[in-house]
Parts: structure tokens; sequence; C-alpha cells
């Protein structure tokens, strides 16, 4: 019954999400895209490093 109830909460959150997203967002402007592409992996690579660090330790 648990199992239940939290997955009927995560949809529900999704399903707001979107509502909300398709509602208010506004579309990613060619700039913006270029330099989320620029900062993305680095932030990828940092949180991978730092999963590594915690795993190890």
């Amino acid at each position: 019954m648990t199992l239940i109830i939290i997955l009927l909460a995560v949809f529900a959150g999704i399903a707001l999400m979107v509502v909300l997203g398709e509602r208010f967002a506004k579309p990613i402007t060619d700039e913006e895209q270029a330099k989320y592409s620029k900062i993305l992996p680095i932030l990828v690579f940092i949180l991978i490093v730092g999963s590594l660090i915690k795993m190890f330790i």
C-alpha cells in the first residue's frame, strides 16, 4: 500500500511539473542553449568525480 501511495505522489508531482512547464515556461534562446552546453559537461564531470570520492571514502 505504501508503494502505491509513493508512486501516486511521484506521478502527481510529474504531472504538476508538466502542466506548469507548459503554461509558464518560455522557449530557450540559442545563446542560452550554447551557454548551457558549455557548462553542463563540466558539472557532470564534477558530479561523477564527487560520487567516486564519496564511494571510496
